[in-house]
């Protein structure tokens, strides 16, 4: 009997989506607790370019995740819960402590924010079968192959020069085969300076047909004489429409194989409440999303929610406006779901949202 995934039967999108990243155990003290106060924790798996794949597949898309996790249980624990979402993890490799000396996957904490207290992240990931792992011995030409879409983010350039390596690489084979690119700078600054990010990730833009965020990249006035600024420079967070729509149009004059940029813009009314829209540039236009206000569960992953939503609207052809709102009302949704990732498996409860329809299903 020939095998298949039932939930791909009725997909009218036929893209394969594939993209590489470190996954990591996430330990969150319950009912907002500090974690100084903790006794106990809950577990769950989380990482941005998984979060992105593991959304899609629940929304019915052909997905696979690369990464490298040690062969323990952890590492098996945390493939298991990938299929468990419909993610193809045959690439996957789980490594032996010759191959990974520290033989570990990498943690982090969260402290859940309420009201007037933010959330907060403490990451314990240095030294992860990940990070240590020679990506030499990986034929990225094969592990590239039959796919239509390749999502990578700044996080994991951040995590080594390997990693930097691996994704540089990978950016180029896939503009090669002709794959689209989406990439995401996702600024940490925990994990290296904003200098550093912007050295790097500027140069992943010439292989980038779908960017996330305007930073962190140069974008010099002048790439003779960086003293004259970046365009950037005096862009609020929280920026108009004009504004926006300056900026993005130096990106593609400086960058022509853009054929999209998109960011979301938060409004942080407290540790509990936040609004989001997002502008998005795309066939020679610059579109604003509708504004969407809520409640916040689960900070953690919007921005993960937001590109698996932009990434799903552009493979099923929506019109531009739809494209942006569909992402924004992803992100939005995410914020109300436990853990990392936007589990969300149908598309017509992402639409509702996005259209205003607060009504009950049933």
């Amino acid at each position: 009997m020939e095998h298949f995934n039932p939930l791909l039967v009725h997909n009218d999108s036929p893209a394969k989506f594939i993209t590489i990243g470190e996954i990591m155990l996430r330990l969150t003290p319950p009912n907002y607790e500090k974690i100084r106060m903790a006794s106990s924790f809950e577990a769950s798996y989380g990482g941005s370019e998984a979060n992105i794949a593991l959304a899609l597949a629940n929304l019915g898309i052909d997905s696979t995740f690369f990464s490298v996790v040690p062969n323990n249980s952890l590492g098996k624990s945390a493939v298991r819960w990938l299929r468990s979402n419909d993610v193809h993890c045959t690439p996957m490799i789980l490594t032996t402590p010759e191959e990974t000396p520290t033989h570990r996957l990498g943690s982090y904490y969260l402290e859940t924010g309420y009201g007037i207290r933010p959330s907060k992240v403490t990451y314990d990931r240095k030294h992860s079968a990940f990070v240590e792992y020679d990506y030499s011995n990986v034929d990225l030409e094969a592990l590239l192959e039959n796919f239509d879409w390749l999502h990578l983010s700044g996080i994991t350039p951040a995590l080594g020069p390997n990693c930097a390596k691996l994704v540089l690489d990978s950016l180029k084979v896939a503009k090669e085969k002709g794959l689209t690119v989406s990439f995401d700078g996702n600024f940490r600054s925990a994990l290296w300076t904003w200098e550093e990010a912007r050295d790097f990730c500027t140069q992943c833009l010439p292989y980038v047909d779908v960017l996330f965020g305007i930073e962190p990249y140069h974008l010099w006035k002048d790439e003779a004489d960086h003293s004259k600024g970046d365009w950037k420079d005096g862009v609020p967070l929280q920026p108009s429409y004009e504004q926006e729509d300056e900026v993005f149009q130096h990106f593609i004059e400086r960058y022509p194989n853009l054929t999209c940029i998109a960011r979301h813009v938060r409004y942080a009314h407290s540790g509990s409440e936040n609004s989001l829209k997002a502008f998005m540039w795309y066939e020679g236009h610059t579109f604003e999303s509708k504004l969407f206000t809520f409640n916040i569960l689960d900070r953690v992953g919007g921005g993960d929610a937001f590109a698996s939503g932009l990434i799903y609207a552009m493979m099923h052809k929506y019109k531009p406006m739809d494209m942006v709102n569909f992402a924004v009302a992803s992100s939005a949704i995410k914020h109300t779901i436990h853990g990392d990732a936007n589990i969300t498996d149908d598309a017509d409860t992402i639409k509702n949202l996005m259209n205003m329809n607060y009504d009950i299903k049933r």
